[in-house]
């Protein structure tokens, strides 16, 4: 079973920057693509940002293009999430997750369904 960790989560002031990390467990991890997802109190779980993990191509939703960016270390089984620019209203438990769909389009990590495994979520406060 893989087991993801997230770490980096914290409280920020609006504007502020931070760094978010996901490792996967083992050595043999080896996903389709790892992807970032967020969820507010009450609110659905949405998508943030994915990347495929061979190639590294990416895909953002449209309200962190530009301000977000997601990157992976595949020696180290890890996926990141650099947020700048952070606003209020994205204060939320931010969760990594892994896929071994294999498909050509990089936008189908935006469903959650596409997803096999998802760490314990992070907390992420941006402060007004």
């Amino acid at each position: 079973q893989v087991q993801l960790v997230e770490s980096g989560g914290g409280v920020v002031q609006a504007g502020g920057s931070l760094r978010l990390s996901c490792t996967a467990s083992g050595r043999t991890f080896s996903p389709s693509a790892m992807g970032w997802f967020r969820q507010a109190p009450g609110q659905e779980r949405e998508f943030v940002a994915a990347i495929t993990w061979t190639d590294g191509r990416t895909y953002y939703a449209d309200f962190v293009k530009g301000r977000f960016t997601i990157t992976r270390d595949n020696a180290k089984n890890t996926v990141y999430l650099q947020m700048n620019s952070l606003k209020p209203e994205e204060t939320a438990v931010y969760y990594c997750a892994a896929s071994t769909v294999v498909n050509g389009l990089v936008s189908i990590y935006r469903h959650k369904v596409k997803y096999d495994y998802w760490g314990q979520g992070t907390q992420v406060t941006v402060s007004s």
